[in-house]
């Protein structure tokens, strides 16, 4: 790649849609209940008890893990991968595909069965960069070594000319 060419988009992920299924068995459970119960207790103020209870438990059990979902995502570029987390205080952290590194994916539980994984990218230093759950870890996988490759190769060729000359 070129340095003059423009940065591209290659993909935008999130972890994957399975986390927000014990979310939506809450809301349904919840709203199920609220619309059985309400206006058959023995006491009118139990009501309000009862609409308070289901809108702290859909709050905290449904809306705060679908804020947090959204709010967690990796976007990897022709020249760098982009991890975003964060509700209150937000992380960016960036990885340039010009830096060697090993990817591995990681398959634990039912990750497998829906081919999401855990894809590691190994830098050398301390931690990991770990892309948590995503969809299709092994064309994930696949992708980030194809362009760490394309990335490398402008930087090899220059740095033979520069020995050669």
């Amino acid at each position: 790649m070129n340095a003059a060419e423009p940065e591209v988009v290659v993909a935008r992920l999130r972890s994957h849609g399975r986390a927000l299924f014990w979310p939506s068995v809450l809301l349904v459970v919840v709203a199920g209940a609220t619309s059985y119960f309400a206006g058959n207790l023995p006491e009118p103020w139990y009501d309000t008890v009862l609409f308070v209870a289901a809108g702290v438990l859909v709050v905290l059990g449904v809306l705060a893990p679908v804020v947090s979902w959204l709010n967690h995502s990796y976007v990897v570029t022709t020249r760098r991968i982009v991890a975003r987390r964060g509700v209150v205080v937000r992380t960016r952290q960036e990885l340039l595909h010009s830096r060697s590194y090993d990817v591995t994916v990681r398959q634990a539980g039912l990750q497998f069965v829906f081919g999401s994984g855990d894809v590691r990218v190994n830098t050398g230093l301390e931690h990991p960069f770990v892309l948590r759950d995503v969809p299709h870890a092994a064309v994930v996988q696949s992708a980030l070594h194809d362009l760490m490759e394309e990335s490398l190769n402008p930087i090899a060729a220059r740095r033979q000319q520069g020995e050669a000359g």
